[in-house]
C-alpha cells in the first residue's frame, strides 16, 4: 500500500506520515535517546555534569538552611557517590502519583521541590530534571535517604527502579546518599578527574561559606576538605595568588526584600598590578559565563560611585582627563554573587542573566557600600583611583595603535595584514583561519589548504605576554595586530562576536615545548581579550602527527608513542599491539633524514618509521592529509570549564611570580611524556 504525494509519486509506507509515527518515550527513555539535550553532551564535561547535578540538589538543601556538610566519593569501582546532611527526600506516597515520592523524583523529569517557592527560596537548578538525569544515565544507581528515624532505599537500572523503596533500618540521622555508575554505552568515557571535580566544589564552598565539603578518591587514596569562612573574600584572593595585590579585598554584602521575594547580593573585589580585568559572576551558584545584569548594574556603580569620589576630592588634576570604565576595571578582580527566586536566563549558552530587575538592585547596593567603604578609607581610595589614572593616560596613548587594529568593515579585504592568505568563502560558518607557527609551516599550510573556506596566517615567532604587558605595548606587537585584524572582531570592551570573518580559529604549532609555549600566549590572549571566542566554541588546536610509518606503498600516520606501536603491529599483522623490540632495527640501515623529515628508521621487517621534526618539515601534501584535511585530521576544541579554574592557571604560567609556578611544573612534571628539548 502506498501514498500519493503532491507531485503524484508512490511514497512508500515506511516513510508516511500518520498518527502512528508520534512517538511517546516513556519515564526516562528522552534522556537516554537524546543525552546531550540534557547534560550538553556524552564526553568528559556531560560525565563530570552528573556529579554537579547530584551536588546541587544537596546545595539547595544548604541554601534553603537545612544541610552543612556535603561528601562526595569516587570509588575504585568507576561509581560515584554523594552524601549530605539535608531533610532527605520524602519517601511517603506521592498525592497525584500515587507511588513513593523518592520515586517520583528519581524516575520523573521536570519533578522536585525547586518547583515549589515553599520548600526552595533559592535553588540552582535550572530545569529540574538533574538527579532523574543522573539515574537515567547510570547502569546501576542507589539512593538512601535517613529520614524520619528510618533508612531508605531504592534502587535503579538506566532510569528504572529494580525495586519498591524498603526500609532497611533505622537512622538518627537525616539526609541522602546517592551513588551511581555512569553507563560506558552511553558516555564516550567513564573516568572520572579529580582534579575537574576539585575546581567546582572548591568554587561551591567560596560561595556558600557556610558548607564544608569533602572529596574523596578511593583510587589513589587521597582528599580533600573545601570549607572557605571567609566566603568571597577567600575566592578573591585565591583567584589574585601570585599578582601583587594593591588593596584589601573589598566586601558588599545584603539582601533586597521584594513583594513577593528577597534578593541576596555578595560582592567582593580587589586591585592588582596587572592590567586585565577578571570578574567572575554567579546566579545561585552557577556561573553566568556570558554576565548577565547583575554585572552590568556592578561596573555601573563601579564607574559612578569612584568617578564621583575621584571629583569631589580634587584627585584628577588635568582637565584632559576623563575616567571611563575601562579605566577604573584594569587590574580588576571581582566575584559577584546574587541569589534569586525565579533567574530568567538568556544568551546563546543560557547562562546569562536576564532579569532587568536585578541591575537596579545591584546597583543601589553596591553604590552605598562603597560609598561609605571610600569615605572611611581615603588611603585605599586613592589607590584605587591613582591605578584608574595611569590606565587612563595609557588608553589614550593606545588609542592610535588601536585605530590601526580597527576594521573599517568585516568585508574589506584592503584592510587585511598582508601575510595573511585569506579563502575565496565570505561566509564565517564555514570559513576557518589556521594561525601557524613560522614562515616555513605557513608555506607549507598556504600550498596544502583548500583555498576555497581555509585562511592561513603564519606568525613570525612567540607573541607578546599579554598576561604582563598593557595594551600599549600589546598594540605595538605586530604579530598580535595581525590577529585582531585578521579575525575582525576587535578585542576587549569593544569585542563583537558578530563580525569574526571565521568559524573557526586553529591554532598550529609543532609538537614540542616552544610549540606548546607559542598555543599557551595564544590562548592567554584570547582568554585575555576575545575570551568568547573561546566560550563560543570557536577556538581549535590542531594535531598534527609526530610518525610516519611506511611499508611497501602504504603509508600510515600516529600522534604519539601509542599510536606509534599500534600502528606498527598492526603493519606487521600483529594485532596484539606490540610495542617495536630493539631487534627489530637494522642500525646499519639508519642514514640522514631527508629534507621533510628526521629520524627515518628502516626495521628489518621493511617498516620506515620517520618521526617529523615540527611542521615547517611537512611537505604540503602530508600537512593536509595529516592535519588540514576535515576528513581524516584531529581537533582539539578549546573550553572553559571552570572560569575559576582557568583564571587561576593562567595567572600561575604566564604572571609575574616565579615561586608559583615553579610549584605547578614540580606538581605536574609527572604528568609529562616524551617530552622534546
Amino acid at each position: 500500500m502506498s501514498e500519493i504525494n503532491d507531485n503524484d509519486q508512490a511514497v512508500p509506507q515506511s516513510q508516511s506520515y500518520d498518527e502512528s509515527s508520534i512517538k511517546v518515550l516513556e519515564g526516562l527513555e528522552a534522556v537516554r535517546k537524546r543525552p546531550a539535550m540534557y547534560i550538553g553532551d556524552t564526553g568528559v564535561r556531560g560525565l563530570h555534569h552528573l556529579i554537579y547535578e547530584t551536588v546541587d540538589n544537596s546545595i539547595d538543601e544548604a541554601l534553603a538552611g537545612f544541610a552543612d556538610r556535603i561528601i562526595v566519593t569516587l570509588h575504585s569501582d568507576g561509581s560515584v557517590s554523594v552524601r549530605d546532611n539535608g531533610r532527605g527526600i520524602p519517601t511517603g506516597p506521592h498525592p497525584v502519583k500515587g507511588i513513593s515520592t523518592l520515586e517520583v523524583v528519581m524516575c520523573t523529569l521536570h519533578a522536585g521541590g525547586k518547583f515549589d517557592k515553599n520548600t526552595y527560596k533559592v535553588s540552582g537548578g535550572l530545569h529540574g530534571v538533574g538527579v532523574s538525569c543522573v539515574n537515567a544515565l547510570s547502569t546501576e544507581m542507589t539512593v538512601e535517604v535517613f529520614r524520619e528515624g528510618k533508612h531508605f532505599r531504592q534502587t535503579y537500572s538506566e532510569g528504572k527502579p529494580l525495586s519498591d523503596v524498603e526500609v532497611i533500618g533505622t537512622a538518627d540521622e537525616t539526609g541522602n546518599l546517592s551513588r551511581f555508575l555512569p553507563d560506558p554505552t552511553i558516555f564516550t568515557t567513564v573516568e572520572f578527574v579529580f582534579d575537574r571535580v576539585a575546581d567546582r566544589l572548591r568554587e561551591l564552598a567560596f560561595l556558600n561559606p557556610q558548607i564544608t565539603i569533602e572529596l574523596n578518591d578511593e583510587r589513589e587514596d587521597s582528599q580533600e576538605i573545601f570549607h572557605t569562612p571567609g566566603g568571597l573574600a577567600d575566592f578573591v584572593e585565591y583567584l589574585d595568588d601570585g599578582r601583587q595585590g594593591l588593596v584589601e579585598p573589598i566586601l558588599v554584602s545584603d539582601i533586597f526584600e521584594g513583594e513577593d521575594s528577597a534578593t541576596v547580593v555578595d560582592v567582593c573585589f580587589t586591585y592588582n598590578s596587572g592590567y586585565a580585568e577578571n570578574v567572575l559572576s554567579y546566579v545561585n551558584n552557577i556561573n553566568t559565563v556570558e554576565g548577565g545584569t547583575h554585572v552590568s548594574g556592578f561596573r555601573a556603580a563601579l564607574t559612578r560611585t569612584l568617578n564621583l569620589y575621584a571629583n569631589s576630592n580634587n584627585l584628577i588634576k588635568s582637565d584632559k582627563i576623563s575616567l571611563s570604565g575601562d579605566d577604573f576595571r584594569e587590574g580588576l578582580t571581582a566575584v559577584i554573587s546574587v541569589k534569586i527566586a525565579e533567574p530568567q536566563f538568556e544568551g546563546q549558552t543560557k547562562t546569562k542573566l536576564g532579569n532587568g530587575e536585578v541591575d537596579g538592585i545591584v546597583r543601589k547596593i553596591v553604590a552605598d557600600h562603597l560609598d561609605a567603604f571610600l569615605d572611611s578609607n581615603p588611603g585605599t581610595a586613592r589607590k584605587i583611583v591613582q591605578k584608574a589614572l595611569l590606565a587612563a593616560e595609557a588608553r589614550m596613548a593606545a588609542r592610535k595603535s588601536r585605530e590601526m587594529v580597527r576594521r573599517k568593515n568585516a568585508l574589506d579585504s584592503a584592510a587585511l595584514p598582508g601575510k595573511l592568505a585569506d579563502c575565496a568563502s565570505r561566509n564565517p560558518e564555514v570559513c576557518e583561519v589556521y594561525l601557524v607557527e613560522g614562515d616555513s609551516a605557513g608555506g607549507s599550510a598556504k600550498q596544502g589548504r583548500n583555498r576555497e573556506f581555509q585562511a592561513i596566517l603564519p606568525l613570525k615567532g612567540k607573541i607578546l605576554n599579554v598576561q604582563k604587558a598593557r595594551l600599549t605595548r600589546i598594540l605595538e606587537n605586530d604579530e598580535i595586530r595581525a590577529i585582531f585584524t585578521a579575525l575582525g572582531t576587535g578585542f576587549g570592551e569593544e569585542f563583537n562576536l558578530e563580525k569574526l570573518r571565521y568559524g573557526k580559529i586553529i591554532l598550529m604549532a609543532d609538537a614540542d615545548v616552544d610549540g606548546s609555549h607559542i598555543r599557551t600566549l595564544l590562548l592567554t590572549l584570547f582568554f585575555n581579550y576575545m575570551r568568547d571566542l573561546i566560550e563560543d566554541g570557536r577556538v581549535y588546536i590542531a594535531q598534527p602527527p609526530l610518525y610516519k610509518l611506511k611499508k611497501g606503498k602504504r603509508e600510515l600516520y600516529a600522534f604519539n608513542d601509542r599510536e606509534r606501536d599500534e600502528v606498527l603491529a598492526e603493519l606487521r599483522g600483529d594485532r596484539n599491539g606490540a610495542a617495536a623490540e630493539p631487534d627489530d632495527v637494522d642500525e646499519a640501515e639508519e642514514g640522514p633524514a631527508p629534507a621533510e623529515e628526521i629520524q627515518m628508521t628502516k626495521r628489518r621487517d621493511g617498516i620506515v618509521i620517520s618521526r617529523f621534526k615540527g611542521l615547517g618539515e611537512m611537505n604540503p601534501e602530508q600537512l593536509w592529509e595529516t592535519t588540514m584535511n576535515p576528513e581524516t585530521r584531529t581537533l582539539l576544541q578549546v573550553t572553559i570549564e571552570n572560569a575559576a579554574a582557568a583564571t587561576r592557571v593562567f595567572e600561575t604560567l604566564m604572571g609575574d611570580q616565579v615561586e608559583p609556578r615553579r610549584e605547578f611544573i614540580e606538581r605536574n612534571a609527572q604528568y609529562v611524556k616524551n617530552l622534546d628539548i
